[in-house]
C-alpha cells in the first residue's frame, strides 16, 4: 500500500475524523479555515481518491457525496503490514517494532492477539 500524499492524507484524515459522507464543498470549506487552497485542487485530489478506491461517491443533487472505503485503522494497518513486508525476517522485524511499544500498546497488542486466535479456531 503506497502512504497517502500530504493533500490525500489531510482530505482523508477528515472524512475519519466526521465519520459521515462529505462534498468537496464542505472539506474545502474546512480546510480553509487553517489555509487558502482552490476548490479545484481538492477536487481533483478527491477525484484521485475515488480513482483509486480511497473513496465512494455517490450523486446529492448535482453535487457528489463522498465516503471512505477504509477507516484510519484499517489505513495504518495496512501500512504496518506493508512495512513488516520490506523485511526479510519478518519476526526480528516485528520483535523490534514490539521492542518501541510502551506498556498500554502491549496490553492492546496481547487482547488483539488473542480476538485473533479464538477467531482463528472458530
Amino acid at each position: 500500500m503506497r502512504r497517502l500524499g500530504d493533500l490525500e492524507a489531510e482530505i482523508m484524515d477528515r472524512f475519519w475524523r466526521w465519520q459521515r459522507p462529505a462534498t468537496v464543498r464542505e472539506i474545502v470549506d474546512d480546510i480553509n479555515k487553517e489555509r487558502p487552497l482552490a476548490y479545484t485542487t481538492v477536487m481533483t485530489v478527491t477525484n484521485i481518491l475515488y480513482n483509486k478506491g480511497w473513496l465512494l461517491r455517490g450523486k446529492q443533487g448535482r453535487a457528489w457525496l463522498y465516503t471512505p472505503v477504509r477507516s484510519r485503522e484499517e489505513y495504518a494497518a495496512a501500512l504496518m503490514e506493508d512495512a513488516l513486508g520490506a523485511s526479510e525476517d519478518r519476526p526480528v522485524a516485528l520483535a523490534h517494532f514490539v521492542q518501541q511499544m510502551g506498556p498500554d500498546e502491549i496490553s492492546a497488542l496481547r487482547k488483539a492477539l488473542r480476538a485473533a486466535g479464538r477467531q482463528a479456531e472458530s
